[in-house]
C-alpha cells in the first residue's frame, strides 16, 4: 500500500504525564494530537489541557514539532512530509509541508 499524509499533527515531546494507547508506531514518548490544520490543533490542545503549545511559560506544554500522520500510522515532520507528497505527485510552493498545501 501507497504511503499517504492523512492529516496535520503535533507531536508534544514533553506531554509525559500518563502513557496514552493508540499513538503512531514511530512515537515511544509523548502524545501525538491530530487535526485539520496545525492552527486547530493548538486550539483543541489549549481546551483540553489549559496549556499553551509553547516551550517556555508558566502554562506551557513543552517542546513540540508540527508535523503529519501517515496512513502507515507514522508521525513525520514538515520535510519528510514535503518529501513523500512530491513523491505521490503534489506541487508544495515551499520545502516544508503545510496543511495548507493538502487541501
Amino acid at each position: 500500500m501507497k504511503e499517504k499524509i492523512l492529516c496535520a499533527a503535533i507531536w508534544y515531546k514533553d506531554f509525559d504525564n500518563k502513557e496514552v494507547p493508540h499513538q503512531p508506531n514511530n512515537i515511544n514518548k509523548g502524545i501525538v494530537v491530530c487535526g485539520w490544520r496545525h492552527g486547530s490543533i493548538i486550539a483543541l490542545t489549549k481546551a483540553m489541557t489549559g496549556l499553551r503549545s509553547v516551550t517556555f511559560a508558566e502554562d506551557a506544554i513543552g517542546e513540540s514539532e508540527q508535523g503529519f500522520l501517515t496512513s502507515k500510522n507514522r508521525f513525520i515532520d514538515r520535510k519528510e512530509a514535503h518529501d513523500l507528497f512530491i513523491k505521490n505527485g503534489g506541487i508544495p510552493e515551499f520545502k516544508e509541508l503545510y496543511s495548507e498545501d493538502l487541501y
